[in-house]
């Protein structure tokens, strides 16, 4: 029960940490506003996404349950944050804005996530099959 308190302590203090920073910004109605589109963005598509993923995967008779599931939280959660270099390809006037290939490195990651998964699944099974040979 003290290690509950502690860490709500500690999330408590963290946010009164971050909205004494919001506020010495010079503007702080941005950066609220941009933190607001993010919520409404979640609440609003990645939400609603899920669920549909969820039951798209249920009616076929598919039950996402521990890897899978976490893979394509994962992988929903890395493609969420490549959306916007993604979406809008092309040079910026500062070439160090975006330097690298999102599109190649964004397949990267994906294709390392399938591959973890993959790996534990399979090394999972094993184990479990090996346990009952014994």
């Amino acid at each position: 029960m003290a290690y509950r308190y502690a860490v709500a302590g500690l999330g408590l203090a963290l946010m009164g940490l971050g909205g004494a920073l919001l506020v010495q910004q010079p503007s702080p109605w941005r950066i609220a506003l941009w933190l607001a589109g993010a919520v409404v963005v979640h609440d609003g598509l990645v939400a609603p996404l899920v669920i549909a993923v969820a039951a798209l995967t249920g009616a076929f008779g598919l039950r996402l349950r521990g890897v899978p599931r976490a893979a394509l939280i994962v992988a929903g959660s890395l493609t969420a944050i490549a959306l916007p270099p993604l979406l809008r390809p092309g040079g910026t006037a500062n070439p160090t804005v975006v330097p690298l290939d999102y599109l190649r490195n964004w397949l990267l990651t994906m294709a390392a996530v399938a591959l973890a998964a993959g790996l534990y699944a399979g090394t999972r099974a094993a184990l479990r099959g090996a346990r009952r040979r014994t």
